[in-house]
């Protein structure tokens, strides 16, 4: 298997291929280009006004749902519940206009927290998604017309809990990554062209003395690693963190010290051979180092562990930046955190910010934008020194939970929310001001 666009050296970072280059107006799949929440866009944030930033429009018409937005060639792709069944939805981008809408469920996927949940995957012009009933599909990306369908049941799919498929698929060549969470397929790799098998990894069953924890698929997404000098997926699942070899999906390594028994979600950091992973419910958060253990293999090593009151990060996402990471800590309070990769030292919070509930972030031009569960958005430079919040503001538009991700490409500000998605202009440099720190409707008492 060829493995096009990585650069090894020290650091795993990947590209997808595309039909057309990708500039950094694009953000084509979940979490950005390289699978890590930053953007490579400059000359950012003007001082906003109090409302925010200017909002250039809002689209409706997406269905409901927790799915963040990929846009690629002025076009948005997002999944939600339309009508009667999940679909897949494309909108031009500069005004927000349905381009089309594909069903990619038969009905409205029953589980708890209805909606979707998978960010689509675009490459050379096809998207790749995982409806929340178990299923990946594969659609032309110009008119939104199914090419292939893979049921996870041919695995025995299974979630750890009842909240529905949450995956966004990985991209590495020629094969599509995904998660069934099967005992014939925990995650497995298919042929992206046909979505014929190429290799189904399988858990052993556990053995004595093993803790008890939830079997099936996490609500995380694989993320790739040349961690100890061998190619391989990594993925949080019900039991743990795993290691797979991705010539032919053998189980290489597993991790359970981070798995809890509710839900097991943050999509892990990769650099280099470490890892940084984290789950909440009261669990924690560790820094595993990769190290060669004989022909392509590999042995995981803890460097340290956090217990739940020092980091646990539930499901708003964690970015590496200089070698700091930055997250929302404490379980359903996502309070913002700065921490020293390497060591673990806490180099400011957690801080009560503004807003309340879990922090969900992305990353551009030396800033976080921080959305918090009740839609408070945060602007906080992205600093170890001190948490520095820049501006804070509501956006015009908010239901229920605004767990969808934050996206930035091409100057704007993406944010989903449920039937809803809001465009606001962030292009323009900071300068001499910063805006303000003002407290809002939504600030924590």
């Amino acid at each position: 298997m060829r493995f096009r666009d990585v650069i090894a050296a020290a650091l795993t970072i990947f590209s997808i291929s595309m039909s057309t280059p990708l500039t950094a107006a694009d953000w084509p799949q979940w979490l950005g280009r390289d699978r890590n929440g930053k953007s490579s866009e400059s000359g950012l944030f003007a001082p906003w006004k109090e409302a925010g930033p200017p909002l250039l429009y809002e689209a409706r018409g997406i269905g409901g749902g927790y799915a963040a937005v990929s846009i690629v060639d002025d076009r948005i792709f997002t999944t939600g519940n339309v009508g009667s069944s999940q679909a897949v939805t494309a909108l031009q981008a500069a005004d927000g206009k349905i381009l089309w809408q594909t069903p990619i469920t038969a009905v409205l996927p029953a589980h708890d927290y209805a909606g979707s949940r998978s960010t689509p995957t675009y490459d050379r012009g096809k998207l790749y998604v995982v409806a929340s009933s178990g299923a990946i599909l594969c659609l032309n990306a110009t008119d939104g017309e199914v090419l292939w369908r893979r049921e996870f049941s041919d695995w025995g799919g299974k979630m750890m809990s009842g909240w529905g498929f949450s995956e966004s698929p990985l991209i590495v060549d020629d094969a599509v990554i995904c998660t069934p969470g099967g005992k014939d397929g925990i995650v497995v790799a298919l042929d992206k062209e046909h979505g014929k098998d190429l290799w189904a990894c399988r858990l052993p069953a556990p053995g004595n003395g093993e803790r008890t924890l939830n079997e099936g698929a996490g609500y995380s997404s694989p993320m790739l690693s040349h961690g100890g000098g061998v190619p391989q997926i990594i993925q949080l699942v019900g039991r743990g963190l795993i290691g797979i070899r991705l010539e032919d999906g053998e189980l290489l390594w597993r991790y359970d010290r981070v798995a809890n028994t509710t839900a097991n979600i943050p999509t892990p950091i990769i650099d280099g051979d470490l890892i940084f992973t984290s789950t909440a419910y009261g669990t924690g958060s560790a820094l595993l180092r990769l190290e060669p253990a004989g022909r392509a293999q590999v042995s995981v090593h803890e460097v340290y562990w956090l217990e739940a009151d020092q980091l646990q990060n539930k499901h708003g996402g964690m970015i590496l930046v200089d070698g700091y990471i930055y997250c929302g800590t404490g379980n359903g309070q996502g309070l913002p955190i700065c921490v020293e990769m390497a060591s673990g030292k806490i180099a400011w919070g957690p801080e009560r910010g503004q807003g309340r509930g879990e922090a969900s972030l992305v990353y551009a031009d030396h800033h976080l934008v921080i959305r918090r569960d009740n839609g408070t958005v945060m602007l906080v430079r992205a600093t170890p020194e001190k948490f520095e919040l820049v501006h804070s503001f509501m956006p015009v538009y908010q239901e229920g939970n605004s767990w969808a991700y934050p996206v930035i490409a091409g100057g704007r500000l993406y944010l989903r929310e449920q039937d809803h998605l809001m465009v606001y202009d962030i292009a323009g440099g900071l300068g001499e001001g910063r805006g303000d720190s003002r407290k809002d409707e939504g600030d924590s008492e």
